[in-house]
């Protein structure tokens, strides 16, 4: 054999990656490992790696060594609050890689969706940053159509006197008059109502920073604007090429009344964490208040006098030295509310920190509800969105948007005290409820969990687990009754006392007591309550494309005893597609209240993978469609 020939040390790392024999490894002088390379070499300054060369090799034929580097790795995609997921990172003993198409992550942060993430992610083994479709919430034609939906179902279900105790917010309550102008319909009827010396805003559904966003004042302005976007929709090119067309756009009420903080305009970003979809953990964050350099006036074209996102001030010459004036802590306001308005506008004492903070869980708890069943959980999906309110003169709370990946830089005093707690917490809640959910563990009380509101938990929920998780299947209950959060929430919104609200709902939604005994997928043989029916999937029983209940060749009674038996009865092979239901649910409960306004016969069965019962978390969000609704099925990757 020829010799090989020796490749000098300083040009290791032009080369492509090679695999070196033990004895090449240690002639070549064990040079660190093109990964460990990367790794160290953008690092933050200050920050020193911890990486060690493998250790010397007894003998020469043992080819086998250890690799430089074991992880946990972490990728960050792109610059937003990069350098504080970084740091927390790190600080665990974590590894940063800079290959995206890497798949040994154990945590992913990008500021940009990809197909080939969410293909590729591993459930149950990966942190994964955005919820694939979270677009029904962080898109304004997204956020407009969940919400019209939900108050279109909601007042379709408040008909019946068997939901009077679930209490929701109207529309026009919070969210200013919005028209997508991607419809014809709703083209000519923002026509219908516009009037002149009115103002309205017109956004782009998926644009954030500002871009794109123009007034109307004028009829003159309305006429144009219909004109383009109507040549937009008969253009035969974006009929053949829809991923080329100009981006949607919405036209909203400008709300003309804002309350000014010493004359200037401004508005509160707080956020709405997901940290678990699996199940679904929602929390609430405090943020800060924005405002405007220049002091307010409605009839300025200047932008800037409109918006307060800092992408917005930064265009003004004034912004270097008055940026410290552009952000306020919620502190701050607070103090500025009560010492201006508490008085002359009749407010209770910390009106920022008591009433709007609840107005604000509010809305944000129905906006999630509004989508809840829609969204794509997997174990390892968490989410950070953005919620912009603001507060009229009259001290009514308006829901504004929300974004995805919410800005997280910290070049004020203001961001540099929130904007870390927030990115800190945010991680930590996703950390320990994914083990906890992987453990199938209590998820309450969270060690984590400081400054964020629990909004909603949906530990007690009838959630479908994947088949692929390695862990076992979490005992689950059947269950309508709302969650205590959303109860106290949304009952204090109509006026009702929170503890009475819940009180009432217990009362109607409180099953026997021998269904307090737990329930819940069936996994491994165990103990089955003697009254308890078990339920066998016909999959070709159909309504409205949801599976039907069962004939009577496929269900399999019981005896009834007149009491528990100290020793119940045990399932000796139980199907995979079984579920023990412990006691029958009531035929007053609102699970059958539910199904029957859709006249559906209400399900008495249950299936692992095949069938979901409709509860109400899952009822108030589905559409009503005259086609029929196909058979619930897992998220599948994009």
């Amino acid at each position: 054999m020829a010799s090989e020939k020796k490749i000098p040390e300083g040009k290791m790392r032009k080369l492509r990656p090679r695999i070196l024999t033990s004895a090449q490894w240690k002639r070549n002088g064990a040079p660190a490992h093109p990964e460990t390379q990367a790794v160290t070499k953008t690092e933050a300054p200050g920050i020193q790696a911890n990486h060690s060369s493998p250790p010397e090799e007894p003998n020469q034929g043992e080819k086998k060594f250890l690799p430089p580097t074991q992880g946990p790795f972490f990728y960050i995609g792109g610059t937003n609050g990069a350098v504080l997921i970084s740091s927390y990172c790190l600080s665990k003993g974590w590894q940063r890689i800079h290959d995206n198409r890497r798949e040994d992550y154990k945590l992913k942060w990008c500021e940009t969706k990809r197909r080939d993430t969410y293909y590729s992610f591993r459930e149950g083994e990966q942190l994964l940053y955005q919820i694939p479709n979270n677009k029904l919430l962080t898109t304004k034609i997204g956020l407009l159509n969940a919400l019209r939906e939900y108050t279109r179902v909601m007042n379709k279900i408040s008909r019946s006197p068997t939901a009077a105790h679930i209490k929701v917010l109207k529309m026009e309550d919070f969210f200013p008059e919005t028209y997508r102008l991607d419809l014809k319909e709703e083209r000519e009827s923002f026509i219908t109502v516009f009037h002149d010396e009115e103002i309205w805003i017109c956004k782009p559904t998926a644009s954030n920073q500002g871009k794109g966003i123009f007034l109307i004042r004028t009829q003159e302005e309305v006429i144009s604007l219909q004109a383009k976007m109507q040549s937009i929709a008969d253009d035969p090119t974006y009929k053949k090429i829809p991923f080329k067309a100009p981006q949607a756009r919405v036209i909203q009420r400008y709300i003309h009344n804002p309350l000014l903080l010493d004359g200037k305009k401004f508005d509160v970003r707080s956020y709405l964490l997901i940290a678990c979809a699996m199940p679904y953990m929602v929390f609430f964050g405090h943020g800060y208040a924005r405002l405007t350099l220049s002091l307010y006036d409605p009839k300025t074209k200047d932008l800037a006098g409109h918006l307060t996102n800092q992408f917005m001030q930064k265009k003004s010459p004034l912004y270097v030295l008055l940026k410290e004036e552009t952000v306020w802590s919620m502190d701050r306001l607070n103090k500025h509310i009560n010492e201006k308005f508490r008085r002359a506008k009749g407010l209770p004492k910390d009106w920022v920190l008591t009433t709007f903070t609840k107005r604000m869980q509010q809305i944000m708890l129905q906006c999630f509800l509004a989508v809840k069943a829609k969204l794509e959980c997997k174990l390892g999906y968490f989410d950070l969105i953005g919620c912009d309110f603001l507060i009229d003169e009259n001290f009514k709370v308006w829901l504004l948007e929300m974004n995805s990946n919410p800005a997280l830089h910290t070049n004020c005093e203001v961001l540099k005290d929130v904007v870390p707690k927030v990115v800190h917490e945010t991680l930590d809640l996703a950390l320990e409820t994914f083990h906890k959910s992987l453990r199938t563990e209590k998820m309450l009380p969270l060690l984590s969990q400081r400054n964020f509101v629990l909004l909603h938990s949906g530990e007690d929920e009838l959630w479908p687990r994947s088949i692929r998780l390695r862990s076992p299947i979490r005992p689950l209950r059947l269950s309508c009754e709302p969650s205590y959060q959303a109860v106290n929430l949304l009952s204090s919104a109509a006026g009702s006392s929170p503890t009475k609200a819940a009180d009432r709902s217990s009362k109607k939604l409180e099953p026997p007591r021998a269904s307090q005994k737990p329930m819940g997928l069936l996994g491994p043989p165990g103990p089955i309550h003697p009254k308890s029916t078990l339920h066998f999937l016909n999959p070709s029983s159909t309504v409205k494309g949801q599976p039907q209940a069962p004939s009577q060749e496929y269900l399999q009674t019981q005896a009834p005893h007149s009491t528990l038996s100290e020793e119940p009865e045990v399932c000796p092979h139980p199907p995979s597609h079984m579920l023990t239901l412990l006691q029958p649910l009531p035929s007053n409960s609102s699970d059958f209240w539910f199904q029957g306004a859709l006249e559906m016969e209400p399900p008495v069965m249950a299936s692992n993978d095949l069938f979901l019962p409709l509860y109400p978390s899952r009822m108030l969000s589905l559409s009503f469609p005259s086609e029929p609704i196909p058979p619930l099925q897992y998220p599948q990757p994009f």
